[in-house]
C-alpha cells in the first residue's frame, strides 16, 4: 500500500532521482564514518546512501515509515521525534563524531536546526535540504554555511510550495559565545505556537524575564532573523534553572 504523506509530519518525498544522485555525491561518505539521516522518508536518499556508507543510522517519527525501514535489516533505526534525541548522546553510542545529513520536514526546520546546535561538537558536517527561506536565515555565528545547489518544487511529491536548497553545515571551532541553553528556550517559546504573532509568547516571556528592550511582537516565529535570537540570547539578564525548562515546538501549522 503506497504511503500517503502526512501534512502534520510536514512530509514531502524527494523524487527527482538527478537531484538525489547530486545530493549523494555532494555527502560523499567515506569508509568509517557514521552517518545519521533525519526524515529518512520512503527511503529516496536513504537507500542510494546506504550503497556508499558502512553503516546509516536514521531517525524517522513515523511508525509505519520507520517499521518499513526496520524491515530492511541493514539501518540502525530510531523511531523518534528529533527533537527528543540527543545527538551527542548518539555519536557516543555510534563510537565517534557523526555526520548529519537529511531533507528536514519543513514545519519544524527551524527548531531542528537549533536542537542540533548542542551536539555541534560531536559533528562534523551538515548535509540539509531545507526551505530556501530558511536559509537566507541560518546560524553563521555557529556553522561555516555552504550553499551547495537549488531544489525545484517538482523534484517532490507531493510539491511544497516553496523552493528548497542543499547546504553544507560545518560547526565553527570558536563560535560566539551564547548559551545554548537561553538561545534553545527562546527559539522553543517563538516556535511553540508558529501562527501566533510573537507578542503573546516569546513577547511576554521576554517581559518576564527582564527584557526591557525593543522586539518587534508583531511578527511570527520563522520571520525574525537567527541574529537578532541570539542578540536577545546575549542581551538576556542572568536566568534561573526554571526559566529554561524546555518548550517543545507546536504543531499548530
Amino acid at each position: 500500500m503506497a504511503h500517503v504523506a502526512r501534512k502534520r509530519f510536514g512530509q514531502h518525498f524527494l523524487t527527482a532521482t538527478d537531484v538525489i544522485d547530486r545530493i549523494i555525491r555532494a555527502i560523499d561518505p567515506k569508509p568509517g564514518e557514521r552517518l545519521v539521516e533525519i526524515g529518512p522518508g520512503l527511503g529516496a536518499m536513504t537507500i542510494p546512501l546506504r550503497a556508499r556508507c558502512d553503516a546509516l543510522t536514521v531517525v524517522e517519527l513515523d511508525r509505519d515509515l520507520a517499521a518499513r525501514l526496520r524491515q530492511r535489516g541493514d539501518l540502525d533505526v530510531v523511531e523518534s521525534d528529533v527533537l527528543k534525541v540527543d545527538f551527542a548522546a548518539l555519536a557516543e553510542r555510534l563510537g565517534g563524531d557523526i555526520r548529519v545529513v537529511g531533507n528536514l520536514p519543513y514545519n519544524i526546520s527551524s527548531p531542528i536546526l537549533f536542537h542540533l546546535m548542542a551536539a555541534a561538537p560531536r559533528v562534523v558536517d551538515q548535509v540539509f535540504m531545507l526551505q530556501k527561506e530558511v536559509v537566507d536565515r541560518m546560524l553563521q555565528w555557529r556553522y561555516e554555511i555552504e550553499h551547495l545547489f537549488d531544489v525545484a518544487p517538482d523534484a517532490f511529491d507531493p510539491p511544497p510550495r516553496v523552493d528548497s536548497a542543499i547546504v553544507r553545515m560545518r560547526p565553527r571551532a570558536n563560535p560566539a559565545p551564547v548559551s545554548e541553553a537561553v538561545l534553545g528556550r527562546i527559539v522553543g517559546i517563538a516556535f511553540s505556537q508558529r501562527r501566533k504573532m510573537l507578542r503573546a509568547t516569546l513577547g511576554k516571556w521576554l517581559a518576564e524575564h527582564g527584557w526591557t528592550g525593543e522586539f518587534d511582537g508583531t511578527r511570527r516565529a520563522e520571520q525574525v532573523p537567527v541574529d537578532e535570537y541570539v542578540a536577545l540570547a546575549l542581551a538576556l539578564p542572568p536566568l534561573p534553572d526554571e526559566a529554561l525548562a524546555g518548550v517543545e515546538p507546536g504543531d499548530d501549522d
